[in-house]
């Protein structure tokens, strides 16, 4: 049964907050930005309430405040988040209204994103993370878990929330769509977003997902709402999308003026459509609706007053929490160094094998990945060890794996997501940037242990512009997550054990050309072994010149030096985020001289970090110009002859060591 007590009392704290926001501290200055929930608050509260066990979550937007109370924010965090304090969700580095919160007894709310419709496939990866916890894993306390995804009518336009659509029907996912209709994107009418303007109209024929649509204003029947979609969830069967109408009291924003896209007519019939109102007449007693609505203003000024008491971030502290605690103990794992040689693909095989043995919480999936084993073949009988709950194919959405693997990762999974081609990784692009961040915006509270595999580079048969792309330079330029690029199959085994093994994010880059390159393959080095990111090999010592590579770049690099017996040192960095800047640093001090290899485009690739740094830290013991040698800054073309005059060869780079030996 309803609280209607309870509920009034949410609905009133979230319009006091907004009401003090919109008077006195945004005019005052003290905040930057504020988004009212007025008008919003009614469904809000009535979701929040009904989600009362731990392992239920939320993914919320910016107007989710209604929602946040419902669940365990208390005033003095919602003001102490609003003018950027500690106390607060994110202690002060991220706007007050992007929000995330571990479970108080009621739903985990997973950290939320300041792109619209970011928030769906991660609910929608905590969605199936509820199914494999209490399916699979046959954890209790699992069982009859939901997890629910808040936005507003705008975001229905957005590539994240129809990625999250199919995987929850396809699926049958306990996942909760909660659409708040208030008519604009902005100023953007619904009908720009939607044809026809009705979303649950338009999704009746979508296979298995219920629909549910009506008031949000009014309590009996938003409650009625609310109940069933919940239940409908919890039983078992399936996705809902609960579509309710709401008003949109003020501006988009504070100091918005909607009269400049919305009638007086409109704005007054929006007024009278107040939930508050509504809520008033449901509780029929006007001396007690004035008592609490008097009670809750003394305790949001209690809250503000707490909240002004809180301190601001220590500066130093903004540095804090980009990557995980390093372990205490350095891994010293020797490697195996017996037994035959094997491919680059057999070795990412043999530790997904031996990891999804040793964690039942491994999980790996992708486009293809299933019964044939991947387009590159890495997974081939994984499936059929493993079972199609561990290791499954997806719907075609980059933006839908990497944004699953993030919910599946905050509900205590391990997820390894297959990308098919480094350029396919585009759509994923905003997922993997929010992704990064989760631990330092949330100050710790939260981080995504994931591994995204992705194979990049050309082929050994044939390159092409959407096959081909290197670009490692962009994700070194992403916060929070840890890339490697390794050369050959031991290294590869050694990066991806430790990357799986890991708390951050990863990266792991596997270049097409090395799967079965005879120079890549190496003695499989062990069960066990394990590589430190951030730590390069010395491949080949030498006195006078210094050069740097990493994935199959390297490869050409030695042969090129080759030529100069032993005057060049080559460097595997191995990983570039973190990269071993004090080995190559180490080397050029002694050698003078510095050249750095690789297959991305030359302006910005990671090259001109490394150059930068030494040109920084080493300059008086440079001989000669730190040097490049990169693929020129156009595509990899299909004509092969074509692709080999871009990709730097033997030639040229044993041209340019000719050139700097002679400096």
């Amino acid at each position: 049964m309803t609280d209607w007590i309870e509920v009034a009392r949410l609905a009133l704290t979230s319009r006091s907050i907004d009401r003090i926001e919109e008077q006195e501290l945004a005019p005052q200055g003290r905040i930057t930005y504020q988004f009212s929930s007025r008008g919003h608050e009614l469904a809000q509260v009535l979701l929040g309430l009904a989600l009362d066990r731990g392992n239920d979550a939320a993914g919320v937007y910016y107007r989710s405040r209604p929602f946040m109370l419902a669940s365990g924010l208390t005033p003095r965090e919602a003001f102490a988040a609003d003018m950027a304090l500690t106390g607060s969700p994110s202690e002060g580095r991220d706007v007050g209204v992007v929000f995330s919160m571990q479970s108080r007894g009621r739903a985990t709310v997973l950290p939320s994103s300041g792109d619209v419709g970011a928030q769906y496939t991660p609910a929608a990866g905590w969605a199936q993370a509820i199914r494999y916890h209490a399916e699979v894993l046959k954890d209790e306390a699992w069982k009859g878990a939901v997890a629910v995804v808040l936005g507003g009518d705008g975001s229905v336009a957005t590539n994240g929330f129809w990625a999250a659509l199919v995987m929850a029907a396809t699926m049958q996912l306990p996942l909760v769509f909660m659409i708040e209709d208030n008519g604009f994107g902005i100023s953007v009418p619904r009908k720009f977003q939607t044809p026809g303007g009705d979303i649950s109209a338009n999704l009746k024929s979508f296979h298995g997902l219920k629909i549910l649509n009506g008031s949000g204003t009014t309590p009996e029947e938003t409650a009625a709402l609310v109940a069933e979609a919940v239940a409908h969830a919890r039983g078992g069967s399936g996705p809902v999308l609960l579509h309710v109408y709401v008003p949109r009291l003020t501006g988009h924003t504070f100091g918005e003026d909607q009269t400049a896209y919305k009638s007086t007519a409109q704005i007054e019939a929006e007024l009278r459509d107040d939930p508050l109102l509504r809520l008033r007449e449901k509780i029929g007693d006007e001396s007690a609706w004035g008592e609490m609505e008097a009670e809750v203003e003394r305790a949001v000024r209690a809250g503000l007053a707490e909240a002004d008491e809180q301190a601001e971030p220590a500066v130093d502290a903004v540095l804090r929490h980009v990557f995980a605690a390093p372990a205490r103990d350095p891994i010293s794992i020797e490697a195996e160094v017996s037994g035959p040689r094997i491919n680059m693909s057999e070795a990412i095989r043999r530790v997904l094998d031996t990891e999804l043995e040793g964690e039942r919480r491994v999980l790996v999936f992708g486009e293809d990945v299933g019964p044939r084993g991947g387009v590159h073949r890495v997974t081939l009988g994984l499936q059929a060890k493993f079972g199609e709950d561990r290791v499954f194919d997806t719907s075609l959405s980059e933006e839908g794996i990497v944004g699953r693997a993030q919910g599946l990762a905050l509900a205590g999974l391990r997820p390894v997501p297959e990308i098919q081609f480094r350029k396919y990784a585009d759509p994923a692009y905003e997922q993997m940037h929010d992704i990064g961040w989760v631990r330092w915006r949330t100050a710790g509270k939260f981080t995504v242990p994931l591994v995204v595999r992705m194979p990049y580079g050309f082929s050994r048969k044939t390159g092409d512009p959407w096959h081909s792309v290197s670009d490692e330079a962009v994700y070194a330029h992403m916060q929070g997550w840890r890339i490697a690029v390794p050369s050959n199959a031991a290294d590869a085994a050694g990066l991806l054990r430790e990357a799986l093994r890991g708390e951050d994010p990863t990266v792991f880059l596997e270049h097409r050309a090395l799967y079965d390159a005879p120079t890549s393959r190496r003695p499989y080095p062990g069960d066990g072994y394990r590589l430190p990111f951030g730590v390069a090999a010395i491949v080949q010592e030498g006195p006078d010149l210094t050069v740097v590579s990493w994935g199959e770049m390297l490869h050409r690099c030695l042969e090129a030096a080759g030529t100069f017996k032993d005057r060049v040192e080559v460097i595997d960095l191995r990983t570039i985020a973190p990269w071993d800047r004090e080995t190559v640093l180490g080397s050029v001090r002694k050698t003078g001289k510095l050249l750095i290899a690789h297959e991305d485009t030359r302006t910005v690739g990671f090259a001109a970090e490394i150059g930068a740094v030494v040109a920084e830290e080493a300059f008086t013991d440079l001989d000669a110009p730190v040097a490049r040698v990169t693929t020129p800054d156009v595509p990899i073309p299909y004509n092969i002859r074509s692709m080999e005059a871009v990709i730097p060869g033997v030639e040229v780079l044993r041209a340019k060591m000719e050139e700097l030996l002679a400096w």
